[in-house]
């Protein structure tokens, strides 16, 4: 959502939290070879397909994100599944049926417009059980000390959950979750929130630092020193479901 998100969506998590609540395979694209509004169109008449496989039980959701501010990436698309082995299922399922149709006379083709892309594959450890996610998403890819991930992990569970928890209850934010890495590139760690719109998205995550990285907040301290470097994206969610 991100698959990111960025998340990238929040599943709701079972009442015994004994693993993950979800994997999302996400695709990170480069796009510079055509409108991004054409890119947007392919994804928009490929949407029925993408939601049949949500209906039949194949993943349980997907979405499209649109680029706002922050890093490189243009576009991204994620889908999701209850584990590992459902999501490397429907990713065969997925490109068995996709007939490359976007390859239209009418406009330029979907590989034409965003020629180069980064796959990860994000384990969901723990995040709002609300379904209900805002238009505008926040996500911060955050590159990690290896040895010390499990324990991020942990200050997430134990000191941030709570706090965002909270906000998402007061209606501050629509939704926020953490994942982490599992294959992709150099980011170890993805935490998202969204809300109804930018100004709202900003807003909250001015009190979200304000709250989890306060002066004397050790935890926030030793995350900061676990996940220092990271890199900031501010996603429009163009499709969702």
């Amino acid at each position: 959502m991100g698959v990111t998100a960025l998340t990238l969506a929040c599943v709701a998590q079972e009442e015994e939290d004994e693993g993950p609540i979800a994997f999302t395979y996400a695709t990170y694209y480069y796009c510079g070879g055509g409108p991004l509004s054409r890119a947007d169109e392919i994804i928009a008449e490929d949407a029925d397909r993408m939601n049949g496989f949500v209906e039949d039980g194949t993943i349980t959701g997907w979405g499209w994100l649109k680029h706002h501010t922050g890093g490189r990436w243009s576009r991204a698309q994620y889908f999701q599944a209850e584990s590992m082995e459902a999501l490397l299922t429907a990713y065969d399922a997925m490109n068995a049926d996709d007939d490359g149709e976007d390859e239209a006379d009418d406009g330029p083709g979907f590989g034409e417009i965003c020629p180069s892309h980064e796959d990860y594959i994000w384990k969901v450890d723990s995040g709002s059980d609300s379904e209900a996610r805002g238009a505008a998403g926040f996500a911060v890819y955050y590159v990690c000390d290896i040895n010390k991930e499990e324990r991020a992990s942990e200050i997430v569970e134990e000191h941030m959950g709570p706090i965002l928890n909270g906000f998402v209850e007061d209606g501050t934010l629509s939704s926020w979750g953490y994942s982490t890495h599992v294959v992709g590139g150099r980011f170890r760690s993805l935490q998202t929130m969204t809300a109804p719109d930018m100004q709202s998205l900003m807003a909250g995550r001015a009190k979200v630092i304000e709250a989890v990285y306060a002066e004397d907040s050790e935890a926030g301290e030793e995350f900061s020193q676990i996940c220092g470097p990271h890199v900031d994206y501010m996603w429009n969610i163009g499709l969702e479901k």
